[in-house]
């Protein structure tokens, strides 16, 4: 029996997309071992989005050749389809995957193994292509799964290189979205994640004239599963949030309102260079909309610090910015240069130093923030959906999240794993967990 090693870097779907590779392949029966061990293959699961995403791929990849010279390495995912041609040169790597092969990989492996030479199985993506189908019944987290409903991206902001390394938007059909939630379900699953690349742009690649498909379809699909319980959404574009949206969304018991809106900039100046397609004016009013809606939503979102041509006036516009929506958690990213992007031949590229002092002027404002959001919460009851125990300080607690992903720890029988709770909150601990207790001790 062949031992695979799977190691994964980057986002959610890229996540999704390892856990499926490792389920095909225990399915026909290779063992799957830590990344840590020596095994048969090693497979790395690339990421390209920063130049630390780029570094961190090639490390990995050539640790893998050093922990068994004689393994088989295959590369995988974004950083592949951007660096293919240079890839090729690696002689740590046996085997080139794009992003669109991956269902492939049992086929890909057996076919190695019949004629040993460096495979390559890298598409041009670029002018449109099939959503690469992957299935999964089992995931990594015992109570939560993440479903990859959508791929691509066809907005091409000026810093991003994404739209090049995952090609066109393309999305999965409902029926396929409909046969893994229920099997996710008949698995013990209560709570799933819909993502893909640009989720706001599901189903345009699916619609006709007499048929248009949404996201809210998908949602919709996902809301008649019987057994799952709580239903989430990944990052989305603040066009799609409409007084229609929301309305649909709160009718639905199951959905929980965590909205992810990427912004990247709170100056409507920076906002044009990045050719983000909105205003601040616009963002706020999506916010104001879904608060109208669910009164203490968490609405979260990413910021980029230091864009070409960010001058002191435009940063403290979007640190103001920042702090008038009031989010309940910021992701903050340093401007990576990307080759191949608009951003990377602009003028005006701002020195490392004033972006780490950016940087962390917005993390500490996202903290301060973060912590006002949680403690708005307690003396509630709220509802907890229990993930595994956790230990704090020395004590044992049960651990889980609200509908808004805040989370809470209680104390309790580790049997209430995979069970939605009432509880009570107390107080916070660590600024930002919420300590309660369950509703017949309170």
């Amino acid at each position: 029996m062949r031992k695979v090693a799977l190691h994964n870097l980057g986002c959610k779907v890229n996540a999704y997309e390892t856990e499926a590779m490792r389920q095909s392949l225990e399915e026909f029966g290779y063992e799957i071992v830590s990344f840590n061990e020596k095994a048969d293959i090693y497979i790395i699961n690339t990421c390209t989005v920063t130049n630390i995403a780029d570094r961190k791929s090639r490390q990995m990849l050539h640790r893998a050749k050093k922990m068994n010279p004689e393994a088989i390495v295959v590369a995988v995912g974004c950083y592949v389809q951007a660096a293919g041609e240079e890839l090729k040169k690696d002689e740590a790597i046996d085997i080139i995957v794009g992003n669109n092969n991956k269902s492939d990989i049992v086929t890909i492996l057996e076919e190695y193994y019949k004629s040993e030479s460096n495979h390559t199985y890298l598409e041009d993506i670029s002018k449109g292509c099939d959503y690469d189908e992957m299935k999964m019944t089992t995931i990594g987290e015992h109570t939560r799964a993440f479903v990859k409903i959508q791929d691509g991206c066809n907005q091409f902001c000026t810093y991003c290189i994404i739209p090049y390394a995952r090609g066109r938007i393309r999305s999965r059909s409902l029926s396929d979205l409909k046969g893994e939630l229920e099997k996710l379900a008949q698995c013990g699953y209560k709570e799933v994640v819909l993502t893909g690349i640009h989720l706001s742009s599901y189903g345009k690649d699916l619609s006709t004239e007499e048929n248009k498909i949404t996201l809210m379809d998908a949602i919709n699909v996902a809301d008649e599963v019987k057994g799952i319980e709580c239903i989430r959404l990944g990052s989305l574009e603040p066009g799609i949030i409409t007084d229609e949206f929301l309305l649909q969304l709160k009718d639905m018991k199951k959905f929980c309102p965590h909205f992810h809106l990427s912004l990247q900039s709170g100056c409507d100046d920076t906002l044009k260079r990045m050719n983000r397609h909105y205003t601040t004016k616009e963002y706020l009013d999506r916010c104001e909309k879904i608060r109208k809606v669910f009164a203490k939503a968490a609405i979260t979102t990413d910021v980029i610090v230091g864009f070409p041509g960010e001058t002191e006036e435009e940063f403290s516009k979007t640190e103001e910015f920042l702090t008038e929506v009031a989010f309940a958690e910021m992701h903050i990213f340093k401007y990576s240069k990307r080759q191949g992007t608009k951003a990377a031949a602009m003028e005006n590229q701002i020195k490392e130093e004033i972006k780490i002092v950016r940087s962390d002027k917005l993390i500490s404002l996202g903290e301060s923030l973060r912590e006002k959001y949680v403690k708005s919460f307690v003396n509630e009851d709220v509802k907890v959906l229990v993930e595994e125990e956790t230990q704090i300080d020395g004590e044992i607690y049960l651990v889980g999240h609200t509908k808004e992903y805040t989370k809470v720890v209680f104390k309790g029988d580790e049997k209430l794993i995979n069970e939605i709770v009432d509880v009570h909150t107390i107080e916070t601990i660590k600024n930002e967990i919420l300590l309660a207790k369950m509703k017949e001790m309170y």
